[in-house]
């Protein structure tokens, strides 16, 4: 596939991500000075999506409909979808409104639960794999 092509997954799959975000945001905005969570469970849940999507494209080669799914979903789609800058921008928020307590576990429980949770879709997904493959 041509970089245009591949350009062009990433747009639209960024534009599908963004505008799921943007709605679940709408539909459940953060009140001032509360924990964030509609902003935490999209990340969370777009982290155990990446890795899922991830490990499942890692039993090949990075060409073909495999960087084509990878660019398209994993950047475009899961990229607009989950977010750093509101992420950010909520965590300074709380801790310039004087919620240091709660900045600082939305800051630090966003990124350890999303590693965790990345981590454990790519072990249960290996775990699938090889029971299936006996």
């Amino acid at each position: 596939m041509s970089r245009a092509a591949n350009a062009a997954l990433i747009l639209i799959g960024g534009m599908v991500g963004t505008s799921l975000r943007a709605g679940l945001e709408a539909a459940a905005p953060a009140a001032p000075g509360a924990w964030p969570w509609t902003t935490f469970w999209i990340n969370i849940a777009g982290s155990a999506l990446l890795g899922v999507l991830l490990e499942w494209l890692a039993g090949g080669e990075d060409v073909g409909w495999r960087r084509s799914v990878r660019l398209g979903v994993g950047t475009g789609v899961l990229g607009g979808f989950t977010t750093y800058s509101t992420f950010s921008v909520e965590t300074v928020g709380l801790l310039a409104g004087g919620q240091w307590v709660f900045g600082l576990a939305y800051a630090l429980g966003s990124a350890v639960l999303g590693i965790g949770v990345a981590t454990a879709a790519i072990a249960l997904l290996r775990r699938v794999r090889a029971v299936r493959t006996r």
